[in-house]
């Protein structure tokens, strides 16, 4: 691991991530819609992930820069793009409207701190074993494919989940039914798991020099938010009002993240 250029990458992302906190912001702010601080999200790693790519070069190992950008790459774009077109056209997503509603001061200084600061902070923290893996000089190969059979499995739950669920939408009898089919039957939220697991993946590969163990507070941070707060949290909270007998139905017989056989 080459400390010192890992240091000024580290310092130069947090730069890379308040521009482009910044410029989502000012966007945000003229079309009057902070969703697309979601399509953003995902998006942002990327940015991060060709920033280290460019920094990392003569620092780090060719073949693990390579996979780290592609695989980084594939992820946010993804689904950034399949959260873009989900929310294109919809006007301000719920869970934003009602933090909007908590501001009794200046619109601007609180999506700046409650949004924007917030969300570009965890990007930075959630990124760091993308950044420490580029700088890896002589990694463990085995922990290097093992992380990306990982990442592999959790992108194909995610984009898998999502397809099941675009396509159960798309068909007007399924109105107002609760999607349990595919892999909604073994967990009801495969894509938030799957999103899981591909940080879990993106871990393992920055540990294949064991300084990248520390990096484990990615996963532990991504999953906590998936499960705890902006994911399973507030959509099952909504679900259930929406839903009502036939959500807590589902509830009841599914498991709520990771994949188990259903109840009876």
């Amino acid at each position: 691991m080459t400390w010192g250029p890992l240091i000024i990458n580290l310092v130069v992302t947090i730069g890379v991530v308040a521009v482009l906190m910044l410029c989502t912001f000012a966007y945000a702010m003229r079309t009057g819609i902070q969703a697309i601080m979601d399509t953003m999200w995902s998006l942002g790693f990327v940015v991060i992930a060709g920033a280290t790519f460019a920094l990392s070069q003569g620092h780090g190992d060719p073949t693990i820069r390579v996979v780290v950008l592609t695989i980084t790459a594939i992820w946010g774009l993804r689904l950034s793009t399949h959260i873009f077109v989900r929310n294109h056209g919809k006007g301000e997503d719920p869970r934003y409207a009602s933090l909007l509603r908590r501001n009794e001061g200046n619109v601007a200084k609180f999506v700046l701190r409650y949004i924007y600061y917030a969300q570009g902070r965890i990007m930075w923290i959630v990124s760091i074993p993308v950044q420490f893996a580029m700088y890896e000089r002589h990694p463990v190969r085995a922990m290097l494919w093992i992380g990306v059979v990982v990442w592999l499995i959790g992108f194909g739950f995610e984009t898998i989940g999502d397809w099941q669920l675009r396509r159960f939408k798309s068909n007007p009898e399924n109105a107002g039914k609760v999607m349990d089919r595919g892999l909604w039957r073994y967990t009801r939220h495969p894509n938030y798991f799957g999103d899981s697991v591909v940080w879990v993946g993106l871990f393992l590969i920055a540990a294949s020099n064991w300084v990248g163990i520390v990096t484990v507070v990615s996963p532990i941070i991504m999953t906590n938010l998936l499960v705890n707060h902006t994911g399973k949290a507030l959509l099952e909270k909504h679900m259930g009002r929406s839903k009502g007998a036939d959500y807590t139905a589902y509830v009841s017989r599914t498991s709520g993240f990771f994949p188990l056989p259903p109840k009876p």
